[in-house]
């Protein structure tokens, strides 16, 4: 599956990168594919390793915030592996026809 989400640090101020870095951290440190752009971070594996690292990301922002609000999108496609790469590929290939 590929995840795509986003930890946002409540009552901490306007600067929330330090917060955010956090999660992301937590992210990179599973050893999964991922990655980050300035809206979301994107992560894909299993079921189960994915959603532990959902949590443990944001885990880690509340351990430095009153709040923590977390938007999630889910791709669930069973027997597919390495999406995040080749579906950027697919893309790519179409436009590079027209």
């Amino acid at each position: 599956m590929i995840v795509a989400f986003s930890v946002t640090p409540l009552g901490v101020g306007e600067g929330v990168s330090e917060p955010v870095a956090r999660a992301v951290r937590v992210v990179r440190d599973s050893g999964l594919p991922n990655s980050t752009d300035a809206m979301f971070t994107t992560i894909e594996g299993e079921w189960d390793e994915v959603m532990d690292v959902v949590k443990r990301a944001v885990e880690a922002v509340a351990e430095v915030a009153p709040r923590v609000s977390l938007v999630l999108k889910a791709d669930v496609r069973q027997g597919v592996t390495d999406a995040m790469t080749s579906k950027v590929e697919a893309l790519e290939r179409h436009l590079d026809q027209g």
